[in-house]
């Protein structure tokens, strides 16, 4: 690890921060924060690989009890023709598994929701079908019911919302899997929102994932179909996301460290929310509001202020920029997440996921990059290796000619590219990377996968604001940019990779 250059150092760039300063209190939190956080994620980590190993414990026999009721009423319809054909062959048409699994998640109550977001957010690291499939999962689902939030807000502060709120809307903006938020206002006047977490989520999700995890593990025995898409790893990477979105603590930090990120690289032009240092608790996070419209109506709605161009070249640079230079990025940005406000500049919400890397992760990222920009399929190859995707005993070359002739199959330009990179021709390459992977049984790092959905994040973004932009054409003028701006780590960073 030694022979990368280190990450900056999250608490020199707290105390030279003006935008956390400007709020009484924050500072002193978020360097209490910053302290929790790392051994708290690490046994958050721990703990949600522990429920997504399949088990015959009673603890998971109980789980696959009480969860499969749910399931099985759901997918009862034809499911005992289907089970004689697995026993007869060994084999699930993939049509009928995909039938069965949205029963399931309809059936299954938040965890299976959540689930199904995640799926129907990874277009392009899964099937397309399997997006679509799941893309009701992305609609908001029902609030609460009526006072559970200011119940909620009592019990965990020991006081009711008057009398530390001016204002609170009963009314939620929205409602989700996890929870919902409600609009609010300081004594101050500062506009604030507040997320408030389902009660007894933690508990649910928890036996939720023991039963996914021993139905995955027997589905895998059961149909080569569901091995060849490593299902047990998938359940290990949605466990380990999860459990720390459901943790809104790790928001408060995630929210801290990528506005000290955006503060410390001179991003003007994006505006973070600020959480509320006595308002911050596990199922509870109250935060300074953050306006603007998702950028997908955008256009529409700020016609005259919207520069297509521009926003993309910033979008671009900065969700590199805090990958490569901080080693700490935004986990999830899909439209509702990515505001662009009155003025055309960006808003972020959202920080319940995060990726995070460490030096190696960071070097082997930007040897990745570097091995894309340049058509090196096995320089890609050879990074995830380091990123530790792949093991040290894989065959290089053997994944590197499956992941070509993969590309091959989709479109032979994706590997020649004889013609400009277009937006969906982007998503089909990163997904033939993830699906040989998958084939092969090799492990998927969250942060792996996080920086690849941002990178399919980036396409559904260019279609909205500049859809005939060439993407290729957007790599030269961002590589110079770090090139100028970070000349001492990238040269650090490539003499450790042995380039």
């Amino acid at each position: 690890m030694s022979e990368y250059p280190p990450l900056p150092d999250r608490i020199e760039m707290l105390d030279r921060s003006t935008r956390i300063h400007e709020r009484p209190g924050l500072a002193e939190f978020a360097r209490l924060w910053l302290a929790w956080a790392p051994n708290a994620r690490a046994d958050t980590a721990a703990e949600a690989a522990e429920l997504a190993r399949p088990s015959l414990r009673p603890s998971s026999l109980r789980a696959v009890g009480r969860t499969g009721v749910r399931a099985a009423k759901a997918a009862a319809p034809g499911l005992a023709s289907d089970v004689r054909q697995i026993a007869a062959d060994r084999t699930l048409d993939p049509d009928i598994a995909l039938r069965h699994v949205q029963e399931v998640v309809k059936a299954g109550g938040p965890t299976f929701v959540k689930l199904g977001q995640f799926i129907a957010t990874a277009r392009g690291l899964l099937p397309d079908e399997w997006v679509a499939a799941f893309d009701w999962c992305r609609d908001t689902v029902p609030a609460m019911p009526d006072g559970m939030a200011e119940q909620i807000f009592a019990d965990t502060f020991g006081v009711p919302v008057d009398a530390v709120l001016d204002e609170f809307d009963p009314v939620p903006l929205g409602a989700a899997s996890i929870g919902q938020v409600h609009a609010a206002r300081l004594p101050d006047g500062t506009p604030v929102v507040i997320k408030f977490r389902r009660p007894g989520l933690r508990e649910q999700f928890a036996t939720d994932l023991r039963a996914m995890a021993l139905a995955a593990g027997a589905a895998e025995r059961a149909s080569k179909t569901m091995r060849s898409a490593n299902l047990s790893g998938f359940v290990e990477l949605f466990a380990q996301l999860v459990f720390e979105e459901i943790d809104f603590r790790f928001e408060a930090v995630n929210q801290i460290e990528l506005a000290l990120a955006s503060e410390s690289a001179g991003h003007d032009f994006a505006s973070f929310p600020q959480p509320i240092p006595h308002l911050v608790a596990e199922n509870v996070l109250c935060m300074t509001r953050i306006e603007g419209v998702p950028y997908d109506r955008a256009v529409e709605t700020y016609p005259d202020a919207v520069d297509g161009e521009r926003l993309l070249r910033l979008a671009i640079t900065s969700v590199l920029e805090h990958t490569i230079a901080y080693g700490v990025f935004h986990g999830d940005l899909h439209a509702g997440n990515v505001l662009i406000t009155a003025d055309g500049d960006f808003g972020l919400i959202d920080f319940g996921i995060a990726g995070r890397l460490d030096a190696q992760q960071r070097a082997a990222t930007v040897e990745f990059l570097f091995g894309f920009a340049s058509n090196d399929t096995r320089q890609q190859v050879r990074a995830m290796q380091r990123f530790g995707a792949i093991p040290e005993d894989a065959d290089v070359d053997s994944v590197a000619e499956q992941i070509n002739a993969a590309l091959v199959a989709v479109d032979p330009a994706l590997l020649s590219r004889d013609t400009p990179l277009s937006v969906d021709q982007l998503g089909q390459a990163l997904g033939s990377v993830i699906r040989v992977l998958a084939a092969n049984g090799f492990r998927l790092p969250s942060e792996l996968v996080l920086f690849f959905k941002n990178l399919l994040y980036l396409n559904g973004f260019a279609a909205a604001l500049a859809p005939d932009t060439d993407l290729l054409g957007q790599i030269q003028p961002v590589f110079g940019y770090f090139l100028e701006r970070y000349p001492d780590e990238l040269s650090q960073i490539m003499a450790g990779l042995g380039a």
